[in-house]
């Protein structure tokens, strides 16, 4: 089985988010692809198999199997294009979950376009307040996670999770952010209840960020980063019901697993 690793949102190697891709002649077990994902040891393994539109994607972290990735899908993209050459102005990839959902190239790298995602302000109780070392602003629900707005770019990078109580609050994971001093807004993401206990870069979370920001700020196009260890570097913009994430990607490695 062929296996590229592709780091995403990546200016440089070793920035972003680095994520496998495993191209399937047809769907395996989701038990062996759990294990794939597992022995990977990345925050996402996506595998592909070709259909008649394009390519059908599924994401997994090395514990479980997720409805949307970004970083993976921006990861598959760079190696149809620029490895596989792929010769089509867009690359379409069927989800499960979360529908059709398209990487095109653009001057600044790749540009997914997934769907916006609906938050709702809930009150700032005290199981919000403690999750981290400092008490945020506002609280927001998506679909999946909890989004926390804090007042400054330092304390997005000061962050510390109490990963029993994000545990204890259920969903997917939690995203953390504030305005920005070189961009329009920074995040951190938190995800110990899908095993990461803090991801890279994740162009997911940005379907949340954006509809907040592009309000809060007034603006549709927005330049984000997310302020991790790695780093990473995204453009986003709100169309709609609909969310443009551009970034760059780097290959790191291919090869060849044996199962």
């Amino acid at each position: 089985m062929e296996l590229y690793q592709v780091d995403a949102f990546a200016e440089n190697l070793f920035e972003g988010n680095p994520a496998a891709v495993c191209l399937l002649n047809e769907w395996i077990s989701e038990e062996t692809m759990q294990n794939i994902a597992a022995e990977n040891n990345l925050a996402e393994t996506a595998f592909l198999v070709q259909s008649d539109k394009g390519y059908e994607i599924r994401w997994f972290t090395p514990t479980t199997e997720v409805d949307l990735c970004g970083h993976a899908t921006l990861a598959s993209a760079h190696v149809l294009y620029f490895e596989l050459n792929y010769q089509g102005d867009e690359i379409q990839f069927t989800s499960r979950n979360k529908g059709m959902l398209t990487v095109q190239k653009s001057k600044h790298g790749l540009t997914l376009n997934f769907p916006a995602d609906k938050i709702k302000e809930l009150e700032l109780e005290p199981r919000f307040e403690s999750v981290t070392n400092h008490i945020p602003n506002r609280v927001f629900q998506g679909s999946t996670d909890w989004m926390l707005i804090f007042e400054t770019e330092s304390e997005i990078r000061g962050i510390e999770v109490n990963e029993a109580k994000l545990l204890a609050l259920g969903g997917r994971g939690l995203i953390v952010t504030a305005r920005g001093m070189q961009s329009d807004f920074v995040s951190r993401f938190f995800a110990p209840q899908v095993g990461i206990s803090e991801d890279p870069v994740t162009g997911s979370a940005h379907t949340t960020l954006t509809p907040f920001w592009a309000k809060e700020l007034k603006k549709e196009k927005l330049t984000a980063r997310q302020v991790s260890k790695r780093g990473g570097k995204l453009i986003c913009e709100l169309k709609n019901d609909r969310i443009e994430i551009t970034g760059k990607t780097k290959l790191y490695l291919k090869g060849n697993i044996n199962i």
